[in-house]
């Protein structure tokens, strides 16, 4: 290598040798640390035919003309030099072997610029050549990185510092390489110009840590103070590596929230979040947020950020967990069975967490769950009092949804004790009480006359829903005396049931039968209580006995609850005794009264809430006998 270098330098010293015309040859640059020394090789040639005695010559500073009075920094004939370079330059070449090489010692920056020779045959024959050298005086090694240093990949990194000074040898040492590699040094070098060269080499794999790392490079003189130091900072390329991610993030429906990635390469690369294979937001940067205002539900999921350059790429996760109140609960399931058969009901929601799931009637639970999205409801054989309205309530700690749901199980009539009949003066009124689902058709039976009622003849027949029960009364006109047996018949899809009803009218026809004469009877006697009473209250404003007491006042026996003998104590709810009561027109009945009273009751005074209970008795058994 250094030998193929040298070979056009060789040619054109042979070429000058044997003469020709007027030319030179002189490296077009060359460089030197200031305060060291600097050799300039050079060689001239002139025709052959001017065969001089004695070759002189020149240089000059910065221009070849003499007419321009040049500063001169060498003169063979006077020695006289510029003031710049007295004591600083010396020929070392021979000028009459045409060599012209000059040297220059304790450089200093002014002496950098450009170097020209000028031959002095003698008489006209002067020429000065274009040829000339450029002078560098440098400070700093030369430090030589590859365009591109890779991450994983061995580099090659040189130092060049110049050796042109035959007085002065440089030495190379490297700076700050401790674990990137062991320098090795090349050796002296020869350019293509002829001027030489000291090179050191370090080779390393680099890892992206020594991006940045400031490796630097040391030329000193032995037996001198001149050092001289220089440094580059290594650009490692590395693909990117995320190192800044958020951890599962929590937050509350409705909540702003924030995601932010940030990566580490050279170049930046080129972030991207993603969700779902959809890009949300790009950039090339450091880092990149990605602001979520008001999330919803539809907004929980895994988001991705991936970092990308043209070294490689990497990506990570975050998952948004979206807390929020259940959704209103839904029902899916049977919501009409039939009696006996098994009812399955599913109620789900959504929420996040996982709600309490519960499944009641009427405040009653009847199944529940813990943390889950679904619960089941199992009713093995339905029966009429599974029949009715049910809730389904989802619940967690951020609210409570529910919903209401109905289960109509349908099965066949049942009637129900309260069926009666009953005599109210010349009338008597049958009462069918009939529970069943769908609704039945009812008629009554009067077997000792042939006769079958139902309830589309309305003269007779007045019916009305409520629920699950269906009440039907049946009026018989004329029939007090001798009332009928009536059997009632209730019918639906899934079966008849019959009752033959039970005649619970005694009291009501012994009213009857008594009629008016009863009532004037019952009349006469309410007078001459009251009278009695009248009396008393009068005494008493004259004269009042110590001994009366308001604990003695004997009550007058009142029910408001008029019952007749031998019906059933409980019903089955008091609404239905009140529908009973309201369509029998029972509130217009007369209440009973209690009048057995004993002598030695007749002298104690009643109490003010009595006599006026008792006023208004005697008042309505007036209006029953007119």
């Amino acid at each position: 290598m250094i030998f193929l270098t040298a070979l056009p330098l060789f040619w054109i010293m042979i070429s000058a040798s044997r003469g020709g015309h007027w030319s030179a040859w002189m490296p077009s640059s060359i460089s030197a640390f200031e305060g060291t020394c600097v050799s300039i090789p050079c060689r001239f040639d002139f025709p052959d035919e001017l065969r001089p005695a004695v070759v002189h010559g020149v240089w000059y500073f910065n221009s070849p003309y003499p007419k321009n009075y040049p500063p001169v920094v060498f003169k063979s004939r006077t020695q006289v030099v510029h003031e710049s370079f007295q004591g600083r330059s010396r020929l070392l070449g021979d000028l009459g072997l045409r060599n012209c090489t000059l040297l220059l010692s304790t450089l200093s920056p002014e002496l950098g610029g450009k170097y020209y020779f000028r031959g002095d045959l003698g008489g006209y024959n002067q020429y000065t050549f274009s040829e000339h050298s450029v002078l560098d005086i440098i400070n700093t090694p030369n430090i030589v990185v590859p365009p591109e240093v890779v991450a994983g990949k061995e580099v090659e990194v040189s130092c060049m510092v110049p050796d042109n000074c035959p007085e002065l040898r440089p030495e190379i040492s490297w700076l700050g390489h401790e674990g990137l590699g062991e320098p090795t040094v090349l050796g002296r070098l020869r350019e293509d110009e002829g001027t030489w060269v000291l090179v050191s080499l370090l080779h390393f794999v680099p890892t992206r840590e020594a991006n940045g790392h400031r490796l630097g490079c040391q030329a000193a003189f032995p037996n001198t103070t001149l050092q001289f130091e220089g440094y580059a900072s290594l650009d490692v390329k590395y693909p990117p590596v995320i190192v800044e991610m958020n951890s599962s993030v929590e937050a509350i429906e409705g909540s702003h929230v924030s995601l932010v990635c940030g990566a580490d390469s050279n170049p930046l690369p080129l972030l991207t979040w993603m969700r779902d294979g959809t890009v949300l937001r790009e950039a090339v940067a450091e880092s990149l947020y990605l602001e979520l205002e008001e999330v919803t539900p539809g907004e929980d999921g895994v988001y991705a950020c991936l970092a990308e350059n043209a070294y490689g790429q990497d990506n990570r996760t975050v998952e948004l967990s979206v807390m929020y109140a259940p959704w209103k609960p839904t029902v899916n399931g049977t919501v009409v069975a039939v009696e006996g058969e098994t009812v399955s009901i599913l109620c789900s929601t959504q929420s996040n967490p996982d709600p309490i799931l519960t499944i009641f009637k009427e405040k009653q639970i009847l199944a529940t769950v813990i943390y889950e999205s679904q619960l089941q409801l199992e009713l093995p054989a339905v029966t009429p009092e599974d029949d009715g309205e049910y809730w389904c309530v989802a619940e967690n700690q951020y609210g409570q949804r529910a919903t209401a749901f109905n289960l109509s199980v349908e099965f066949a009539p049942m009637i129900l004790l309260e069926s009666h009949c009953a005599a109210a003066r010349d009338t008597v009124q049958c009462l069918c009480v009939v529970k069943s689902n769908p609704e039945p058709s009812v008629a009554f039976e009067l077997p000792s006359r042939n006769v079958t009622v139902n309830e589309t003849e309305r003269e007779f027949v007045y019916s009305e829903r409520s629920g699950l029960l269906l009440t039907s009364i049946l009026t018989l006109r004329g029939q007090a005396q001798a009332p009928p047996r009536v059997i009632c018949t209730a019918r639906n899809l899934y079966g008849t049931k019959s009752l033959e009803l039970p005649f619970q009218g005694a009291h009501r026809l012994m009213w009857a039968k008594i009629g008016p004469v009863g009532a004037v009877v019952a009349f006469a006697i309410l007078i001459a209580i009251v009278c009695y009473i009248t009396q008393t209250r009068r005494k008493k404003n004259v004269t009042e006995s110590p001994s009366f007491s308001a604990g003695d006042n004997p009550p007058v026996l009142y029910s408001s609850d008029f019952r007749i003998s031998g019906a059933p104590e409980k019903y089955e709810s008091e609404r239905r005794l009140g529908s009973e009561r309201r369509l029998l027109g029972l509130r217009g009945e007369p209440p009973e009264l209690d009048l057995s009273y004993s002598h030695s009751d007749l002298g104690k005074r009643p109490t003010k809430d009595s006599y006026t209970l008792t006023e208004e008795l005697a008042e309505y058994a007036e209006i029953r006998v007119k």
